[in-house]
Parts: C-alpha cells; sequence; structure tokens
C-alpha cells in the first residue's frame, strides 16, 4: 500500500518546518508527501523545498490562492495530485510521533477510514516544541497540555496493542478532526471529496465523513497510535459556523453520498513537484 501524506498549511513557516522534520524522521516514510498551501508568502515554499531537499519522498507543492478559509478546496487540489491509493490529512500545525505513519499504515483496513487524535499543546510548550532539535516530538506526557486538556494527555502513550484494542470503542468519544485523517483514494473518489462550499471554519471534515458513512464505509479510531500533537495557535473566525452546521444537517438528513462541488471541479494536476 502506498501512502501519500497532505500537510495543509497557512502562513506559518516555523510551524510547518517543525512538522516536516518530523515527517522526515518517521520509521515508515510515507510514499510521497503533498504540501499543500493557501497562499502563503515565499518561506512557506522556502520551507518545502528545503524539506525536499534532504528527504527521499517524492514532495509536491500544491498551492491555491488566499481567498478565506478554503480549506475542503486545498484538500482536494491534494487529492488530485496524489498518485498513491492512500491518503494520510495533517495539519501544518500538527507535531508526528516517529511512528505516525506507520500506525496508520497498520490501522488501514478496506471498506474503512481512520480517525487519529489530536493532543493540544498549550502556548509553552509551543514555542518549547518548536524551539527544539529538528525532528524532535514532544515527550509523551511532559510537554502535554494541563488544565482544560488535561484528559488528552495519556494519549500521547504510544502502545500498538491498546491502540487494537480500542480501533471501535473509540468511534464513540473522538471528535471527526480533519488534522489527522485518512483514506482510500478510491472512497475519496467515490465521495466527490471535500465539499467545497464549505467556506470559514468547519465542519466540512464531519461533512466529508457523514458521505464515506453514506457510502457504507466504517470508522476506524486510532488511540495510543498514529499520535500527533497540535501546536498552539489562536482560534479561527466561527462567522460561517452557522450556515456550515447547517450544510452537515442536510447531508446528514439527505443521506447523500456525493457532493456537487468537489473533486470534479478539478480535473488537472497543478502540483509542481519538487
Amino acid at each position: 500500500m502506498r501512502i501519500a501524506l497532505v500537510v495543509t498549511t497557512y502562513e506559518r513557516p516555523d510551524a510547518l518546518a517543525a512538522v516536516l522534520a518530523t515527517v522526515a524522521a518517521q520509521r515508515r516514510a510515507p510514499d510521497e508527501v503533498l504540501v499543500a498551501d493557501d497562499g502563503s508568502g515565499p518561506a512557506t515554499r522556502e520551507a518545502v523545498a528545503r524539506f525536499a531537499g534532504r528527504t527521499g519522498a517524492p514532495v509536491a507543492y500544491v498551492r491555491q490562492e488566499h481567498a478565506g478559509f478554503r480549506a475542503a478546496r486545498l484538500r482536494n487540489l491534494a487529492i488530485v495530485a496524489s498518485r498513491c491509493e492512500y491518503l494520510l490529512f495533517v495539519d501544518g500545525d500538527m507535531l508526528l510521533h516517529p511512528a505516525f505513519v506507520a500506525d496508520h499504515a497498520a490501522a488501514a483496513r478496506a471498506g474503512a477510514f481512520v480517525q487519529g487524535m489530536r493532543i493540544p499543546l498549550d502556548a509553552a510548550a509551543t514555542r518549547a516544541a518548536l524551539a527544539a532539535a529538528p525532528g524532535h516530538a514532544p515527550a509523551t506526557l511532559a510537554n502535554a497540555p494541563r488544565g482544560a486538556f488535561s484528559l488528552r494527555r495519556p494519549y500521547g502513550l504510544h502502545c500498538t496493542p491498546l491502540a487494537r484494542a480500542c480501533a471501535r470503542l473509540a468511534n464513540h468519544f473522538v471528535a471527526v478532526k480533519s488534522c489527522n485523517l485518512a483514506a482510500w483514494r478510491a472512497d475519496l473518489v467515490a465521495v466527490n471529496g471535500f465539499d467545497e462550499a464549505f467556506i470559514g471554519w468547519g465542519p466540512e471534515d464531519k461533512e466529508l465523513v457523514a458521505r464515506l458513512g453514506h457510502l457504507g464505509r466504517h470508522r476506524r479510531t486510532l488511540l495510543f497510535g498514529g499520535i500527533a500533537w497540535h501546536l498552539h495557535h489562536a482560534p479561527a473566525g466561527r462567522d460561517r459556523r452557522t450556515a456550515n452546521e447547517a450544510r452537515l444537517a442536510a447531508t446528514l438528513a439527505s443521506g447523500a453520498t456525493r457532493c456537487a462541488h468537489g473533486l470534479d471541479a478539478h480535473p488537472a494536476n497543478t502540483a509542481v513537484w519538487l
């Protein structure tokens, strides 16, 4: 199975460089890496070029002009560009455990998609992580967030038997988040990818997963594996939240499997392979 790692980013080249360093340190390297950029300045392209120069995996740079929060469209551009049969999506502020890709590869099953965990880091832990040596992911618990996120700290424990045992149980309490999500390319094509009618923050990921469910694909959730730590940042604006949640509700009610504005809007591959 060939795995493409899709990393979305916007105007945070320091975080992206740190994330790509953890990609370079993977025990099981992805078969290709696609960095999907939402219209950042030249520093982002330079970070991608540096990474491409030191990794053995093919690296593609996909870019759209920035016109508000258009994560759905950006991920679709990466799906169109990918040449692998399995896609693993992360955000450009997610530091990956060295076994991250290997864990996702082990969790992949026909007829299923996989949801991983996001472990938030607070501002102090984020500063420490960005200042650490390249490729260094936070310690299992030491740099995990405290306070409101304390219940997530144990998820930094890497344990393959526990991950296998919890694959279905965790579906009931882990939310869908596209910052750590994997699916078969054929399934993504079948549902026409992410719905590009979602402009602004969320929940385009939950709507995609709803259509995958209507298609008959079931969810598996990675706990104690596929570990990724989320670097702290200010929350995105929520001005489109009501309209976007109404769109999700309509999909859930209709049982739709395909969206009207998705992958088929991008017949050409515009990626630049570095």
